[in-house]
């Protein structure tokens, strides 16, 4: 996803979607790579209000990554966390 529709999406994950996750502590802040990407799975795809739970046969789990313009781990991660990013203290 780019532009209007990734900002969209992180905003729905952010607000929406990760409060949901049961028993959600936070994101790891150790889960970026070397070019400032964060990578994440969620484990139930249903914490998307946008996905019916009555038509699910079966959960599957999401992998997520975040392409950023940061160049380095640092700098993603004070990107993200302008975004207000729930990540582990």
């Amino acid at each position: 996803l780019r532009g209007e529709r990734m900002y969209e999406f992180l905003d729905r994950l952010i607000n929406v979607a990760l409060p949901r996750v049961r028993d959600f502590k936070g994101l790891s802040p150790k889960s970026f790579d070397n070019f400032g990407n964060y990578n994440f799975s969620v484990m139930e795809q249903i914490i998307f209000p946008e996905i019916d739970f009555d038509k699910v046969d079966k959960i599957h789990g999401i992998n997520i990554t975040i392409v950023t313009t940061a160049k380095k781990k640092d700098e993603a991660l004070a990107l993200l966390s302008e975004f207000k990013m729930p990540f582990k203290s």
